[in-house]
């Protein structure tokens, strides 16, 4: 039976534009360019793997978001993903993490499934919770933060890399995992590769699809809320110390002055 590997991947804002929020005080998209979340390409690179290590395996990325999201998922099926699945709906603009991981959850449901591959965090909200939602969401176990990942015999297995020592993890499938950064470098679509994923199959899905009601998710049914936001501050001249015998006494005044010491 075929490895059936599903991996949840985000659009996001350009880290290098100029970034906004609108009047609702959500993310303002429409004035900076999107594109996968670099964090996600390291789960789409690690599905790879283990479906070249597999006899037999398939890849669906999944994203959750508007229609300019489907970019992300052709980069994902131009690295080498096999299909894509994307909820787009109206209703679902203002969704928190919570909301987020239920309409996750119940298309990776639709879907099918063994195992949910999820990068360590978006680059936009970087919360990072998300697999743990997830996996309680599925109601199947979660092994998270990976730096190294293998899947056989119906297990997954993977190495966790803490400041002081690593620990080797594993669950039965099926299961959740994210991978961190170090990883594994993530590869670069080929020509051929961007060329094929413009035939490869993408699903659309919609909150009727998934049976879940408008007043679940967006900012109606979100359990967390931005009350206030204010543009960075311009930055300023820099404090310039010239070291004429005292400059190290001057430094240190200085950052106790700002708190850092």
């Amino acid at each position: 039976m075929s490895l059936r590997i599903v991996v949840c991947v985000k659009y996001v804002p350009d880290a290098t534009g100029d970034r906004h929020f609108a009047e609702d005080l959500t993310v303002d998209r429409d004035d900076v360019d999107g594109l996968l979340s670099e964090l996600d390409e390291y789960a789409v690179e690690q599905a790879l793997q283990i479906k070249e290590a597999a006899d037999d395996a398939e890849i669906t990325v999944l994203t959750v978001g508007p229609e300019d999201a489907s970019d992300a998922l052709r980069k994902a099926l131009s690295m080498g993903a096999d299909k894509g699945v994307h909820v787009e709906d109206d209703d679902l603009h203002g969704t928190d993490a919570l909301g987020t991981s239920l309409v996750l959850a119940k298309a990776i449901e639709k879907t099918g499934y063994d195992l949910v591959v999820c990068g360590m965090a978006s680059t936009d909200g970087t919360m990072g919770v998300l697999p743990a939602l997830l996996a309680e969401r599925l109601g199947v176990p979660q092994v998270t933060q990976l730096s190294e990942v293998s899947v056989e015999g119906g297990v997954v297995t993977g190495r966790r890399d803490g400041d002081t020592a690593s620990e080797q993890l594993e669950a039965a499938l099926p299961a959740v995992i994210s991978v961190t950064d170090q990883s594994g470098e993530a590869r670069y679509p080929s020509f051929k590769g961007i060329m094929a994923a413009k035939k490869k199959p993408v699903e659309s899905l919609d909150l009727d699809d998934l049976d879940i009601e408008a007043d679940e998710v967006g900012l109606e049914g979100a359990w967390t809320a931005v009350d206030e936001a204010a543009e960075r501050p311009a930055r300023t001249a820099g404090t310039i110390v010239k070291d004429e015998g005292e400059g190290a006494k001057q430094l240190a005044e200085f950052l106790a002055g700002q708190k850092f010491i």
